[in-house]
């Protein structure tokens, strides 16, 4: 007469190698990623002390910040590699926004500003890097990355405008007004060529605008002065180059021309959510 045994059910989540259960390890959510992204950012604004009005900004920046990505994100259920280095430096630049909102009402922390903001420009080259290496490139990580560096841009051209003349703010302002052209240009959503000149402006706009935030140089204003003309004739190259194609291909759609995606970019070239309309509103 056979025995027979009662069958176990396997609890959730719960593997068995070699007769042994093994639990998987659970990988946070993307709600509690971000939402830690938020907690850290406050914890950088009490580190930093920017006083009450760079805390007001900070608190700002964090939730919407936190709004934003939430929304872009909502089709994935964690975030990349990259992205989770890319959210660093969402944070460090929120770092650098309530320090330039402190020193316009009087506070100082320059050289904390000049050494968050370093930090940040400096993790612009990994976040590519770890995805190409991951192999979690997409059009989505790109675009993030690109929105945080135009971001970060327009903070720096803010704190150096405030010595160096208003002039400044065309150079974090030129990302906005070309997105805003695009609205009514479609073809200006258009694939760029890669171009490792286009790149390297990008750098130089946000090293500019540091060091001469940091006031180590003479003529801080003849560099940034430089910078924007790097940058006014990469924007006019490509403006120009779209033009000439503007009949080339279907116009509107949302494409990544630099960051971390595309083809000849730093690495972020497959799409791992739906279309990203918040992160992706323009090309360039």
């Amino acid at each position: 007469m056979a025995v027979t045994r009662p069958m176990r059910t396997v609890p959730p989540r719960v593997l068995y190698t070699a007769g042994a259960p093994r639990r998987t390890r659970l990988l946070p959510t993307r709600s509690v990623e971000l939402a830690a992204a938020v907690g850290v950012q406050f914890a950088l604004l009490a580190v930093l002390r920017p006083g009450l009005a760079g805390v007001a900004a900070g608190v700002v920046y964090a939730l919407v910040s936190w709004g934003v990505l939430s929304a872009a994100f909502r089709m994935r259920r964690t975030l990349g590699p990259a992205d989770h280095v890319t959210l660093g430096r969402v944070v460090l630049t929120g770092g650098v926004t309530a320090l330039v909102a402190g020193h316009l009402m009087g506070d100082g922390h320059t050289w904390t500003l000049v050494a968050v903001a370093s930090v940040a420009l400096v993790l612009d080259g990994v976040d590519g890097q770890v995805a190409r290496r991951t192999g979690t490139a997409s059009k989505l990580g790109a675009r993030f990355d690109m929105e945080v560096d135009a971001f970060l841009v327009l903070v720096l051209s803010v704190q150096v405008a405030w010595s160096a003349g208003a002039w400044v703010l065309a150079i974090g302002a030129m990302r906005y007004v070309f997105g805003a052209a695009a609205w009514a240009a479609p073809w200006l959503r258009a694939d760029l060529r890669p171009s490792i000149a286009r790149k390297g402006v990008a750098v130089v706009q946000g090293v500019a605008l540091t060091v001469a935030a940091a006031g180590v140089v003479p003529y801080g204003g003849v560099l940034v002065a430089a910078a924007l003309a790097l940058l006014v004739w990469s924007f006019g190259r490509d403006v120009a180059w779209l033009f000439t194609r503007r009949h080339a291909g279907r116009p509107g759609s949302p494409r990544c021309r630099g960051g971390r995606g595309g083809r000849g970019s730093r690495g972020r070239s497959t799409d791992g959510a739906r279309s990203p309309r918040l992160l992706d509103p323009v090309a360039r």
